[in-house]
């Protein structure tokens, strides 16, 4: 006869048995488990009254564990030992109150630790997300999303799992195997000694197990992540591998690490399944040893057949804890791994805070310029050199030159995505460093190459040019970015939700989406880069159209390959290796023969530079 176990313990096991060890998450082991702890306390801590709720359930639903073993003892030595039938019924009711009391204490108590680990996970990933928001531009460039993904994800979720599920049923299981060494010692000595033989032998085989799994887990989550960096970059660049005809190459790769995958996981679970069969032969072979030493007492007179019961119930209680304890193992070491990952992320360096008294940039005139400005991505290796020009008040600036010579890069600076290692760069005076982020990029508009928008509505992916812009004034902004037409012919218009990145649309219309987005900013600095270098003549015609609206007054920096859309531009600089080595206007370059009548040459004449 054995005892009920409780629903923790059984919702535990289940999910244990469903996820299954193949959880990528599962397998590292935290490098400081003590720090991890200590900073996901105070996430867990503001909801004491709850969690001390959950302690308290759980202690009950322990007792009603020993409890449960106990009264049936006692039935079968008092009554059906004794054959009074008469107290039986009583009993039943008794024993059915206990174990319905015990299933409705720990469903309560799981509910009310979903409760409290959705809380604090939710405020964990506030923490992360927000965090990632005040990140400078350099970490995005060193750390590939994928990986960040994981973090807000997969990571938050291995935490999730230990501490709503796992964390009841390690409380549970510890506090029944204390429960039930002391009860099996106080109702006898010699049963209770054999019960906790099995105890070294049982932690000894498990660490044999848990060790070589994690060895396994570890080599199946590299492999995992190489997987699923080649499934993302075949499924990402599906138009590349199509257009080169690489899809046998594709599969092959896949193959590969698909193989390697199988390799790793056939070692890994091989270990990872041995662990409850072998468990459970240790119980079972524990069982036989009591049931033979019991018997023999029984015989002499030195114990009831009921304490026999009693003892053969609580040693499959004793056993199931162990082994629970095993599998939640794992898991705990993968959320305390997932929760180091995070709080890495946390931990790093936010853009520095502006400087204290720092001004703000209000009636920006737009006057521009770089005085021996030194930058460079990686110590020793410089991008820009002792680079000094002047922009001033509603200029239109050209930078050309070839590709890698550090075009972008300036743009980066008077951003400030990234910081100057000498030199400086003022804008109407003021040193940027000595301006507020946030005023200078509310004067700064950004037309890219690669537009970014949106999986939302057309008139949203506008309006994020400023968000408290009316449907009127986006709609008008829509007008002069040469947009209105096309975005009027969509399916719903402006309220058509565009696809992931926006793979509905034309290049074209993207750029002009994006001009109608800088429209509504209203910035006092424009920023064009390469805006029209992947469209055809006619659309490149209509996005001229529009950004020769949009650079009106405005002083304008424009990054372009195809010298023909600079022709009016105030000043031209010429750019090669981080230095500036021509500048004047586009007719005065041309005639001097220089480096950029070579790239004019090479575009329009088909000679090399």
């Amino acid at each position: 006869m054995t005892t009920q176990t409780s629903t923790q313990q059984q919702a535990s096991r289940a999910l244990l048995a469903a996820r299954g060890p193949m959880r990528p998450t599962k397998i590292e082991k935290a490098a400081d488990p003590r720090k991890a702890i200590r900073r996901l306390i105070p996430y867990l801590a503001k909801y004491q009254a709850a969690l001390a709720l959950v302690l308290l359930l759980i202690l009950l639903t322990t007792a009603l564990d020993l409890l449960g073993p106990y009264l049936m003892g006692q039935a079968i030595d008092r009554y059906i030992g004794n054959k009074q039938l008469a107290g039986l019924a009583p009993m039943a009711a008794l024993l059915l109150v206990v174990y319905v009391s015990n299933n409705a204490f720990a469903a309560l108590s799981a509910w009310t630790m979903a409760r409290v680990s959705q809380s604090a996970l939710k405020d964990l990933r506030r923490d992360l997300f927000t965090h990632l928001q005040d990140l400078p531009l350099k970490f995005f460039d060193t750390h590939p999303t994928g990986e960040l993904m994981s973090r807000l994800t997969n990571d938050i979720e291995a935490i999730n799992q230990a501490v709503s599920q796992n964390v009841i049923a390690m409380l549970g299981s510890l506090l029944s195997l204390i429960g039930f060494v002391v009860a099996m010692f106080v109702l006898n000595f010699w049963l209770a000694l054999a019960s906790v033989i099995v105890v070294p032998i049982m932690v000894w085989f498990t660490d044999f197990i848990a060790k070589s799994t994690r060895r396994g887990f570890r080599d199946l989550q590299k492999s995992l992540g190489e997987m699923s960096g080649v499934m993302e970059e075949s499924i990402s660049g599906q138009r590349v591998v199509k257009a080169f005809r690489r899809n046998e190459t594709a599969v092959e790769n896949f193959r590969r690490v698909n193989a390697e995958v199988f390799k790793a996981g056939v070692f890994a679970n091989t270990y990872a399944m041995m662990l409850m069969p072998l468990t459970n032969q240790l119980g079972n072979l524990f069982v036989i040893v009591l049931a033979g030493l019991g018997g023999w007492l029984a015989l002499k007179g030195l114990v009831s057949v009921g304490v026999i019961a009693t003892f053969i119930s609580y040693a499959h209680g004793f056993v199931q804890p162990l082994r629970q304890l095993a599998n939640i193992y794992n898991a705990i070491q993968a959320a305390l791994a997932g929760a180091e990952r995070v709080f890495e992320v946390i931990d790093t360096a936010p853009e520095p805070e502006d400087r204290v008294g720092a001004a703000s940039l209000e009636n920006l005139k737009g006057h521009v310029e770089f005085n021996d400005v030194d930058f460079s991505y990686e110590p020793g290796h410089p991008i820009i050199k002792k680079m000094t020009f002047e922009a001033l008040p509603g200029q239109t600036v050209a930078l050309v030159g070839p590709t890698g010579a550090g075009k972008t890069t300036i743009t980066n600076l008077l951003t400030r995505f990234y910081d100057i290692d000498g030199g400086s760069i003022c804008i109407d005076g003021h040193d940027l460093r000595e301006v507020r982020r946030a005023d200078l990029r509310r004067q700064l508009g950004l037309v890219l190459q690669d537009t970014f928008l949106f999986a939302d509505t057309v008139m949203e992916n506008i309006r994020y040019g400023r968000l408290e812009a009316t449907d009127e004034e986006v709609i008008r902004a829509a007008k002069l970015a040469d947009a209105d037409h096309f975005i009027r012919q969509l399916p719903q218009g402006y309220q058509t939700v565009l696809s992931e990145r926006a793979a509905n649309l034309s290049q074209g219309q993207r750029q002009m989406l994006a001009i109608a987005r800088a429209i509504l900013a209203d910035p006092g600095i424009l920023i064009l880069d390469e805006a029209t270098s992947s469209v055809d003549t006619r659309t490149e015609a209509r996005i001229q159209r529009a950004l020769l609206k949009l650079m009106e007054g405005r002083t304008s920096f424009v990054i372009a390959h195809r010298l023909s859309t600079i022709r009016e531009a105030d000043q031209v600089l010429v750019i090669k290796d981080g230095e500036i080595i021509e500048r004047g206007k586009y007719a005065e370059l041309l005639a001097a023969r220089g480096f950029f009548y070579q790239l004019y040459m090479s575009q329009f004449k088909g000679n090399a530079i």
